[in-house]
């Protein structure tokens, strides 16, 4: 069976007033437009378009061959300035953490709490518009010293330098994260942000990116620590099309772009700077995974011309990408799906072609978890979406 879904777009403060419009093909809204949730999260369920008026988790459980949750929740995720840089937890950490919270009381919706549910949260994020920026994972400290010497001559700069100094990179790493969010460095943060801030290079440096960056995150956020975090981390501007996974304990922060992010279903957050909303230094210091690495670039696999998938070893989810120019292909299924249409006119169809929908970019649909196949097919350029559990 299929059935269309949809959602209103969250209005949390950094999203776009026009990205997620355009490719619907709408008139904005006026208001910030960040992340349209496809799936049964409690936090957003997405409708079901069958006249009922249904909440896409009622309409699972009501399905005989359906499991009572979907293991992952896909959404459109548009950034006109940056999110928080955040970390999510694994799943131990997760039920560890949501089992002391209830025991301590805490609402769930309470602003400082950490853990809203006890699941994972890694995710993959593909670039819809043609550029995405993203913070994602901690710089290898050879390249961050390389940035900390451009800077001037200060005791901020220099105390973070020696602090980097340790023989043992995540170690030090750990060590001057909770040093800059826990305010025991005080005003040699501020020496830093102006510092790097300050810096004016020519655009074939090495750091002339990160140096612009960190310059727009001043103006963002003046004085933030996070600036200071955001400082050794990679910073990452995908193509359209091209992919980052960010597992457990992995520092990240979406700068800016439209994106299709898909994810374990859960909303746990913890923290780290480029935000008013609580910080808790030391459950993220506890969880955060400071080993510094390149940029996690997700590279699809390729089954032929048209299908893509972006398949990061996850149990909980599974991205393809299907494009189309003028073709039909008909694509396995496995579990629950959730298509999305981001370009051109496409026909989803089911198994048997009986039931078919025509999509337009920014709708989508749900297969049940007894279809084994979809049908896609465009008279022109489609590119389609879809979402299944992993392996």
């Amino acid at each position: 069976m299929l059935v269309q879904i949809s959602n209103e777009p969250r209005d949390y403060a950094w999203g776009s007033t026009s990205l997620i419009a355009r490719l619907q093909g709408r008139t904005p809204s006026g208001v910030p437009e960040a992340e349209v949730w496809f799936g049964d999260h409690p936090g957003s369920p997405a409708v079901v378009e069958d006249g009922t008026g249904r909440t896409l988790d009622a309409w699972l459980a009501e399905q005989p061959s359906a499991t009572s949750k979907l293991p992952f929740l896909l959404k459109l995720l548009a950034a006109g300035s940056p999110l928080s840089i955040q970390v999510h937890p694994s799943k131990h950490q997760a039920e560890e953490g949501f089992e002391r919270e209830e025991a301590a009381g805490i609402p769930r919706d309470a602003g400082h709490r950490n853990y809203r549910d006890d699941n994972h949260k890694p995710e993959l994020i593909v670039a819809v518009s043609d550029e995405f920026e993203a913070l994602a994972g901690l710089r290898p400290l050879p390249a961050t010293r390389r940035l900390l010497a451009t800077l001037r001559d200060c005791p901020g700069v220099r105390q973070l330098t020696e602090r980097l100094s340790g023989t043992d990179d995540a170690v030090a790493l750990a060590g001057v994260i909770g040093w800059v969010l826990s305010g025991e460095a005080g005003s040699e943060v501020d020496d830093v942000i102006a510092a790097v801030s300050e810096l004016k290079l020519d655009s074939s440096h090495e750091f002339a990116r990160e140096a612009q960056l960190i310059g727009r995150l001043q103006g963002y956020y003046p004085g933030d620590a996070g600036i200071v975090v955001a400082l050794l981390m990679n910073y990452v501007t995908l193509s359209k099309g091209e992919a980052i996974f960010v597992g457990a304990g992995m520092l990240h922060a979406y700068v800016s772009g439209l994106g299709v992010e898909l994810m374990a279903a859960s909303d746990n957050v913890l923290r780290g700077g480029l935000t008013p909303k609580h910080i808790d230094t030391e459950e993220l210091s506890r969880i955060l995974n400071t080993s510094p690495i390149e940029p996690p670039r997700l590279v699809p696999s390729s089954k032929d011309e048209a299908i893509d998938v972006f398949d990061a070893g996850i149990a909980d989810f599974s991205l393809t990408r299907v494009r189309l120019a003028n073709t039909s292909v008909v694509l396995p299924i496995s579990g629950p799906a959730i298509a999305l249409v981001i370009d051109g006119r496409v026909d989803v169809s089911a198994s048997d072609q009986s039931d078919h929908h025509v999509l337009s970019p920014g709708m989508a649909l749900i297969a049940s978890a007894d279809e084994e196949l979809l049908h896609l097919r465009s008279d022109g350029d489609g590119v389609v979406f879809v979402a299944t559990p992993g392996r």
